[in-house]
C-alpha cells in the first residue's frame, strides 16, 4: 500500500510538470529519498508509465495515455444515465467534456429533440476561457493551476468574450462560489450554456454542460443552473461509489 501511495504521489508530481523533472527535483517534490524515488521510477518505467533514460528529465509515459483513453470511455459509460436524466429533465442538449491541456474536449453529447438546438461534435476542443464547461473546469482547479492553463492573450470569439485575465480570474472566483459557470454568447453568438465540474475540488474529472440557443436561455437561467448543479453533484457521488447515487443515476434523477 505504501509503494502504491508513493508511486501515485510521484505520478501526480509529474502531472504538474509537463517538461519533466530531474531525479533530485522529483525527490524533493514528493519528499522522499533519491534512492527510493529512483527505484519507483525504474519500476514505473518498466510498465511504460513514466519515461526515464540517461540525462533526460523524467516525464509521464505513453502507457498513461492509453490508460487515460480507456478511462475516458469508462467515464462516458458510467455517467451516461446522469446525462440522459438531465437531457430529459430540461429537454435540452447535454455535453460531457474533459480538460485536455489548455482546452476543453467534448467526450459525449446527448442531443435534444428541438429543431433549433446547440450541437458540437464529440472530439472537438474549445477554449477554456469562454465556454461554460471550460470555465467550470478552471474554477475547480487551484487558482495557480488555472492561471497556468491560460494563454497570455485570451482570444476574442464574440463581442461578449472576456479577454482580460484579471476579469476572468474574478469570474472564476464567482463560479467557485456559485458552483456553476455560464457562457452567455461568449464563445458563439446566439448560443448560451451552463456548466459544472464533476470530481473532487482541485482535481476535476470532467464537466457537464447544457448549451442552449440564446432565445431559450433568457428567463431560464436559475432553473438551468439548479439542474446542472444537481446533475454534477450526482455524477460526482456516482464516481465516488455512493450506492444512493447509483440508484439515482439509473432513474435519471438525483438520489
Amino acid at each position: 500500500m505504501q509503494a502504491i501511495a508513493r508511486a501515485g504521489a510521484l505520478l501526480r508530481a509529474l502531472e504538474d510538470e509537463p517538461g519533466g523533472l530531474g531525479l533530485g527535483a522529483l525527490a524533493a517534490a514528493v519528499g522522499l529519498p533519491r534512492s527510493t524515488v529512483h527505484r519507483l521510477v525504474m519500476a514505473l518505467a518498466a510498465e511504460d508509465l513514466v519515461s526515464a533514460g540517461g540525462s533526460a528529465p523524467i516525464r509521464l509515459g505513453p502507457g498513461l495515455a492509453r490508460l487515460g483513453a480507456a478511462a475516458q470511455g469508462s467515464l462516458r459509460d458510467v455517467l451516461h444515465p446522469v446525462l440522459a436524466g438531465l437531457r430529459d429533465e430540461l429537454d435540452e442538449t447535454v455535453d460531457l467534456a474533459v480538460l485536455d491541456g489548455e482546452r476543453v474536449r467534448f467526450l459525449d453529447q446527448l442531443p435534444a429533440e428541438h429543431r433549433l438546438r446547440a450541437v458540437s461534435a464529440v472530439g472537438l476542443a474549445f477554449p477554456l476561457h469562454c465556454t461554460a464547461n471550460g470555465k467550470a473546469l478552471l474554477a475547480a482547479l487551484p487558482p495557480d493551476a488555472a492561471l497556468a492553463l491560460l494563454p497570455a492573450r485570451l482570444e476574442r470569439c464574440t463581442p461578449a468574450t472576456i479577454t482580460s485575465r484579471r476579469a476572468l480570474l474574478a469570474a472564476l472566483e464567482a463560479i467557485r462560489a456559485a458552483g456553476v459557470a455560464t457562457d452567455v454568447e461568449e464563445h458563439t453568438a446566439g448560443v448560451c450554456a451552463v456548466g459544472a465540474a464533476v470530481g473532487a475540488p482541485g482535481r476535476p474529472l470532467a464537466a457537464i454542460s447544457v448549451p442552449v440557443p440564446a432565445q431559450r436561455y433568457r428567463g431560464r437561467e436559475a432553473r438551468l443552473a439548479r439542474a446542472v448543479s444537481a446533475a454534477a453533484a450526482e455524477a460526482t457521488a456516482l464516481l465516488s461509489g455512493s450506492p444512493g447515487a447509483l440508484s439515482g443515476a439509473r432513474s435519471g434523477r438525483p438520489a
